[in-house]
């Protein structure tokens, strides 16, 4: 595997180190009352957490689900290339935050339509990827085009069908979408995609339990 394919990702097994100060993103204000928050460990926790002065209420900031589609087409894989923030410009699979009120499958096939107008039908799950430090967790189904057509969306400057040969790896937008292809070539080259877990571990430069 070339090294710009690499990053820190550990399978089933892998350790993850869990953090004393909970959340590393301070809420600065109650979501309740509005009121201003203190950050320290309540009686009975081990993390550090949210905590109003006012109406004494915790304010627990909860991991974000991101869903999306690895489609392949005629032996290739439907990138986007982005046109918001994070990462303008780079290429992705479709994907993206999961919406209350529908399942994991129907949040892929909904952000495949915003990103790229393609119709899929979901075959499995291919891959949940854990990045415990920015608290989200990926899963990303392998799908069909239910027809060859596909277009840009709103999110989206362009869409493209890439050789597994031709993939932009160095103009990827995630290190979750790196992992998740580097894992469906080197499924494709024994013979066929099978489930993966795992845990990236994305780390703040110079902190000294990172």
């Amino acid at each position: 595997m070339q090294d710009r394919r690499k990053r820190d990702f550990r399978g089933p097994g892998g350790t993850c180190k869990s953090l004393p100060w909970g959340n590393i993103r301070k809420i600065n204000f109650c979501q309740f009352c509005g009121g201003p928050n203190k950050h320290e460990i309540p009686d009975g926790e081990e993390k550090v957490r949210a905590i109003c002065t006012r109406c004494g209420k915790i304010t627990y900031e909860n991991p974000k689900m991101v869903v999306g589609c690895l489609i392949e087409h005629d032996k290739k894989i439907l990138m986007c290339r982005r046109t918001i923030h994070p990462s303008y410009g780079l290429w992705t699979l479709p994907a993206g935050y999961m919406e209350i009120g529908e399942s994991a499958a129907e949040g892929a096939i909904r952000e495949t339509w915003e990103e790229a107008n393609a119709e899929v039908e979901v075959q499995s799950l291919f891959a949940q990827l854990d990045i415990p430090l920015i608290g989200q967790t990926y899963m990303i189904f392998l799908a069909k085009l239910k027809n060859p057509h596909f277009s840009p969306g709103p999110e989206s400057s362009e869409c493209q069908l890439f050789e597994l040969d031709d993939i932009p790896y160095d103009s990827l937008a995630f290190s979750s979408m790196l992992v998740t292809l580097n894992l469906y070539i080197e499924d494709i080259k024994v013979g066929r995609p099978k489930f993966h877990y795992g845990v990236i571990n994305k780390r703040y430069v110079g902190h000294p339990i990172l």
